[in-house]
């Protein structure tokens, strides 16, 4: 999917085709075909490796500089379902001309500049535009990350009732979706620091161009990052403790209901035995005496009673 957008400078979002390309405009491309890529970068004079880096789930995050263009991949959050969370790479590309951002999915950080939030950016302020990206992809990720605390609360309020299976998946999901972002977070903060460092790089003036608000917005997209990093490694500990400590309950429950176990079988063992001994087919004690039967009964209750009193005292119960 291919969508071109320009901002004007009163009304809405003005969107334009491949062919009524613009100075200025903005080329948003998602889970692209080679044929896309091909005629963006043929128009744009783009590096066809910097439209394709974002096709790889895996690419972590990293800037590269040609000639005529700069291109800034980050990973930025997705949430699969409620409690399954997962980042994937965003490039977005500056050319003297254009701002281009590539990414295999629709995501929020993306869609949320559309022509009802027309008003919170311009396409041709291509430096602030691309802050402005980074500012949102670091403010879902807190978002997320409040709703991965959230969950967590309410996972461990319910594994304090029962210790279920499911519950314990959830907590892994929520750890796997931590050690995501933990090394989504890192990666991004190496590409925001750097960034911060191109100011000083004026052979780039012509492709990204740094004022004192686009600097102030930077260093808040720094702050949040740091912030959210720190959330991260938190939640993380708190998460692996919660786990460590239901593992033990479960360890410590299932020692008890051993012991439990164990100490009936001692105590069941000893009927089992008198009855064996009076079963077998040999002249026994008692054997003429009509209330033998009540006799050992009674013999083999006061036995099991006398072991069970003694386990009792040694807390086998």
């Amino acid at each position: 999917m291919l969508k071109i957008y320009k901002s004007m400078e009163t009304g809405p979002l003005k969107e334009l085709t491949l062919k009524s390309l613009e100075k200025g405009a903005w080329i948003n491309i998602v889970a692209p075909t080679p044929y896309e890529l091909k005629v963006v970068g043929n128009l744009t004079q783009v590096e066809p490796d910097f439209l394709r880096s974002a096709l790889d789930n895996e690419e972590r995050s990293h800037t590269d500089i040609e000639d005529n263009s700069i291109m800034i991949l980050t990973n930025v959050p997705v949430m699969r379902t409620f409690e399954s969370y997962d980042t994937l790479p965003l490039a977005i590309i500056l050319t003297p001309d254009y701002i281009i951002t590539v990414c295999l999915e629709d995501t929020p950080v993306i869609s949320d500049f559309n022509e009802r939030t027309y008003r919170s950016f311009r396409t041709f302020k291509k430096t602030r535009f691309l802050f402005q990206i980074l500012y949102k992809s670091v403010t879902y990720y807190l978002k997320y990350l409040r709703q991965i605390d959230k969950l967590s609360d309410e996972i461990e309020a319910r594994l304090r009732e029962s210790t279920e299976n499911r519950e314990i998946l959830r907590l892994l999901e929520l750890q796997k979706a931590l050690t995501y972002f933990n090394a989504s977070l890192r990666s991004n903060g190496a590409v925001l620091e750097k960034l911060m460092r191109l100011r000083s790089n004026h052979s780039l003036q012509n492709i990204i161009k740094l004022y004192e608000e686009d600097e102030d917005l930077l260093e808040d997209v720094i702050i949040e990052n740091k912030q959210a990093r720190e959330m991260v490694e938190m939640y993380s500990t708190i998460l692996a403790r919660l786990a460590d400590t239901f593992s033990s309950i479960m360890s410590n429950n299932l020692n008890l209901v051993m012991r439990f176990l164990a100490a009936m079988t001692i105590i069941l063992a000893i009927p089992t035995v008198i009855s064996s001994f009076f079963g077998m087919n040999v002249e026994v004690p008692m054997s003429e005496n009509p209330l033998a039967f009540l006799d050992i009964c009674i013999l083999a209750v006061l036995l099991a009673g006398i072991c069970a009193t003694v386990l009792w005292r040694k807390n086998m119960f």
